[in-house]
């Protein structure tokens, strides 16, 4: 019997994954977007491996309590707690309210999540409807003596939690001998805001009374807040970018610990950055990015690029190039060729030869996620000769809980109404109006409507086509 294996960021080894006594299910929490903007293919390479891990954890037979939160206020441009609300910079570049970007860039990524066969969570959580949650946590580290007050908030005095370089290895006594960075009224560094107080010049469009004064909550307290009310004072698994690793987790942790003197986790996962063309990472700040929309309207299927995805290794840097992408749509169109005649038809497994494909597959995807492995064990279980038909059919049918690859799926085209049609045709027209005006950011908008509505666009020396995804 296979066990499974988990790289746990606090240990840096793997580490047997199994449920305290008493506990029935797994508490997972996934740290979710800061809805200002579209996600790109990079922020979603991290949503396809934390997908990867819930359906393994379910197909080692846990019960898996799954919450992601919506962070819709309070992360700035700065991890450092410096530059502008991202929620209140979005609405300066589209023109709407910062409650209209905030439902309008959710449905947007929860739509993407939907077109890469994402499991949706337990639980979806927004961090303006845990406000007083926030507060009372920053209340109970407040009375325990671990904040103290500036001009602009409230801060963690992150040298009080003895333990707050141990997650990141962070060298304190090295920041401490060569700081020279001017960190204002904070007393070090590594110190970050709880809660920061509203400009006084300047009303917010979010904003809220606290006992400090009128303001908004800091970044990391959001998910502190919204895991623990959700899963409790201890969380099994809580997942994120490698990116969340030095600053973000680093002060959930303490902030998290320090207010209930328990461990915040007990499991650690990091997702590797996705590169493009030699870059660290793929980021939002150049202003071009690639969206699965682009993905899309360059007639890649949305299950190319998680089958991508699965070609490495979560922990591992994936370098996105349009060749590698033609590739996993070819090795996609492959499957779906091997496994069609599957469709609709009852698998079972008779024959030891099955079972050991069985075995086999726990055993890769058991290896922390290792899905490369287990897809090559899809593939070699297709081809091989001594299986039955039904045989077959029972694995690719088990094998794909995990992968999510649809290979037994009908395909269906969704039926939309003349109705539609025509409401389609009335905004395809007026962003054409806008085109024309060369009102471009109203035309991006529109565009941007259309796309949440499941439309893809073309523009042309001709004129302006559309269909529906």
């Amino acid at each position: 019997m296979s066990n499974l294996f988990l790289y746990n960021t606090a240990s840096r080894i793997k580490e047997q994954f199994t449920l305290p006594l008493g506990v029935p299910e797994v508490r997972l929490y996934a740290c979710g977007p800061t809805v200002y903007h579209h996600a790109h293919i990079g922020n979603l390479r991290t949503y396809l491996f934390e997908d990867l891990l819930r359906r393994t954890l379910e197909y080692f037979d846990f019960k898996v309590r799954h919450v992601v939160n919506i962070t819709d206020v309070g992360h700035l441009t700065s991890d450092q707690d410096e530059g502008e609300d991202k929620m209140e910079k979005g609405a300066e570049r589209t023109g709407k309210t910062v409650w209209e970007i905030a439902e309008f860039y959710t449905k947007n990524f929860q739509h993407d999540l939907e077109r890469l066969n994402v499991l949706p969570p337990t639980i979806w959580c927004k961090a303006t409807d845990n406000i007083k949650e926030q507060i009372a946590l920053i209340k109970t580290l407040e009375a325990k003596g671990y904040t103290y007050k500036t001009s602009d908030g409230i801060y963690f005095d992150s040298l009080k939690f003895s333990r707050y370089a141990d997650f990141a290895r962070i060298d304190i006594e090295g920041l401490k001998k060569g700081a020279r960075i001017d960190t204002g009224e904070k007393k070090f560094t590594t110190d970050f805001a709880l809660w920061k107080f509203s400009p006084s010049d300047k009303k917010r469009a979010m904003e809220w009374n606290s006992p400090w004064g009128v303001g908004f909550p800091g970044w990391h307290i959001e998910c502190s807040a919204m895991a623990m009310k959700h899963l409790g004072e201890t969380l099994d698994i809580h997942c994120g970018g490698t990116d969340h690793i030095r600053i973000h987790h680093t002060n959930e942790i303490a902030q998290s610990e320090c207010a209930t003197d328990k461990q915040f986790s007990r499991f650690w996962l990091h997702g590797e950055f996705l590169r493009e063309s030699g870059a660290d990472k793929m980021s939002k700040s150049s202003g071009e990015f690639l969206t699965l929309d682009v993905l899309i309207k360059k007639g890649f299927d949305p299950i190319a690029y998680r089958l991508f995805s699965l070609t490495s290794h979560y922990r591992n840097y994936l370098n996105f190039s349009w060749e590698a992408m033609e590739s996993a749509q070819e090795s996609l169109n492959s499957l779906r060729k091997k496994t069609e005649n599957f469709i609709g038809k009852k698998g079972k497994i008779t024959s030891a030869d099955a079972v050991e494909w069985s075995l086999k597959f726990k055993k890769a995807i058991g290896d922390d996620l290792n899905s490369s492995a287990a897809l090559g064990v899809l593939n070699l279980s297709i081809l091989d000769s001594a299986l039955e038909e039904e045989e077959k059919v029972a694995l690719v049918e088990s094998f794909d809980k995990v992968l999510g690859l649809n290979l037994l799926k009908e395909t269906k085209k969704a039926v939309h109404t003349k109705e539609e049609a025509a409401m389609v045709e009335s905004v395809v027209n007026e962003r054409n109006k806008a085109r024309q005006n060369k009102d471009f950011a109203e035309s991006d908008r529109l565009r941007d409507d259309l796309l949440a509505m499941g439309v893809i666009i073309k523009d042309s020396k001709e004129g302006t086509t559309w269909e529906w995804e």
